[in-house]
């Protein structure tokens, strides 16, 4: 059976979280030890440089962080190739031949890009690179044939954008170079994590994020400060499970629990604490996050074999680019000599 070829990967902005856990981290290693996919997983740099750029060294502190997120929640450098995005030179120039098969107004017109745009407030003040970020993604997804890439409903268009250009390139200069991509979207249900407070997205920026390196203690702090239902003043009186984070949070965490649909019941009519349900959470919780984090330590006391881990899989992912690229210069015409 030939295996499937899936690129995914993170910006190396902050340490990662249970946002990014439920959202994708899990998924990649059920993904890596079922054996059917040749796993690409990228450190995109690049793209964090795109606005951070003056800000370099938060990129540089964040790539070991971020190495050392992948190691702990179980992604295997001898199943899956971790790499980091600077380090393969052929994804930038597959960008730039890309960028002359997209419009301006193609670009404006990305659900993705508009939101990214209006969130990060950039309005006419947006970088060129950051703007252009769509069509980097479909270098760096081109670049290694990757037939499946895992999405959240949200980054759906940036799968149909990269899709236009593989059919705009191989039409244009009569080739099947280039992989059209689907994307594997998560499990219904397992769509973005909230933050703790509520807010819609969990982020670094809005401090609201329990972090894969949170400490067992830090973790109970946060679960403790959780957004509940601000009329569940009294432990007698009706809480509203809708809404409130704790039970979203078992809802992710614990879904199939007997325990958890008793104490919905018994919240919403009334005789039961909010505190009782957030010991339970953490409980759930350190179930998760404790081997992660034994791993992650391990891990963290010799920095230089997770760079050394990085090295490699740039080194072997460096090798499948550059022979795409080749054959996409093969391809234009840029065989001179």
């Amino acid at each position: 059976m030939t295996q499937k070829i899936i690129l995914t990967g993170d910006r190396p902005t902050g340490q990662l979280h249970l946002g990014h856990y439920v959202g994708s981290l899990k998924n990649r290693v059920t993904l890596q030890n079922t054996g059917d996919y040749k796993s690409y997983i990228m450190i995109a740099d690049q793209q964090g440089l795109t606005d951070n750029a003056k800000n370099p060294e938060k990129i540089r502190q964040n790539i070991l962080q971020v190495g050392l997120d992948y190691l702990a929640v179980g992604l295997d450098p001898k199943k899956s190739t971790l790499f980091i995005q600077s380090q393969i030179p052929a994804l930038a120039e597959l960008t730039m031949y890309y960028l002359n098969l997209v419009t301006v107004s193609r670009i404006e017109r990305n659900p993705t890009v508009k939101a990214e745009i209006k969130q990060k407030k950039f309005e006419r003040s947006i970088p060129a690179g950051f703007f252009i970020y769509p069509v980097s993604q479909a270098a760096d997804i081109t670049a290694f044939k990757a037939d499946s890439v895992p999405v959240g409903d949200d980054q759906q268009p940036m799968i149909e954008q990269t899709r236009e250009i593989v059919h705009s390139f191989n039409s244009t200069y009569q080739t099947d170079v280039l992989v059209a991509p689907e994307g594997l979207l998560p499990e219904k249900g397992l769509g973005r994590l909230p933050g703790l407070d509520g807010n819609a997205k969990m982020s670094k920026s809005l401090n609201n994020g329990i972090y894969l390196a949170d400490d067992a203690d830090v973790v109970k702090q946060k679960v403790m400060s959780m957004y509940t239902d601000p009329n569940h003043i009294k432990v007698s009186d009706p809480g509203q499970v809708e809404g409130n984070m704790v039970f979203t949070y078992l809802d992710v965490f614990a879904p199939s629990d007997p325990e958890v649909a008793k104490m919905k019941e018994q919240y919403a009519k009334g005789g039961l604490g909010d505190v009782k349900v957030k010991k339970y959470l953490i409980d759930v919780l350190d179930g998760i996050l404790s081997p992660i984090r034994e791993r992650r330590e391990e891990y963290a006391k010799d920095p230089a074999s997770v760079y050394a881990i990085l090295k490699e899989g740039s080194e072997a992912a460096n090798v499948v680019a550059s022979q795409t690229l080749h054959e996409v210069r093969e391809a234009i015409g840029l065989n001179y000599f």
